[in-house]
């Protein structure tokens, strides 16, 4: 039996929720998803530069989910980059 998902905190709601290359038209482009989870744990880890354990504690959950999200999020921001993809953010 899995486990149910632990709701994560999330304090931050982007305004912008997609990002193409520059001059490729959208009809043209593959899209790479990220949540607002993702990029919650990316503001507080990156943008603020705290620890993987303080992101944790914000966003109450364990250091281990919240190298997972990292993991998962940077993986698909990389992904776009190299291959020109679109980012979009899902709001749940």
């Amino acid at each position: 039996m899995v486990r149910p998902k632990k709701p994560r905190k999330v304090s931050f709601d982007p305004k912008v929720t997609y990002f193409k290359p520059r001059s490729v038209p959208l009809a043209n482009l593959e899209e790479e998803c990220l949540s607002v989870e993702e990029i919650e744990a990316l503001r507080i880890y990156d943008l603020q530069g705290k620890s993987q354990t303080k992101v944790a504690e914000q966003m109450e959950v364990s250091q281990s989910t919240v190298g997972r999200i990292l993991k998962e999020a940077h993986k698909k921001i990389v992904k776009a980059l190299i291959n020109g993809e679109a980012i979009k953010i899902k709001k749940d």
